[in-house]
């Protein structure tokens, strides 16, 4: 995870391209949520990994939905986009 935060990044429906990458980010206490963190993470993606898989849209959680195990429920993040 890029600035010590936990993520969280799955296909979202878009009108424009049918869907798009996605990342639910959790930032670590001092980090802020604004347009200049999307760029770091977007150029972090970017770099590390094929440029096309960056996600175009970044949104910033308090938590993100876990089981019992620690595994993230991605589908809960996927019905709190739809409602």
């Amino acid at each position: 995870a890029i600035l010590g935060a936990d993520d969280c990044a799955f296909g979202a429906e878009d009108g424009e391209r049918g869907q798009i990458v996605e990342a639910h980010v959790v930032l670590v206490q001092g980090v802020s949520p604004d347009a200049m963190t999307v760029k770091r993470l977007q150029d972090h993606v970017k770099a590390t990994i094929a440029p096309y898989k960056y996600p175009r849209s970044v949104k910033f959680i308090a938590a993100l939905p876990k089981t019992q195990t620690g595994k993230i429920q991605r589908f809960r993040l996927r019905t709190e986009i739809i409602n």
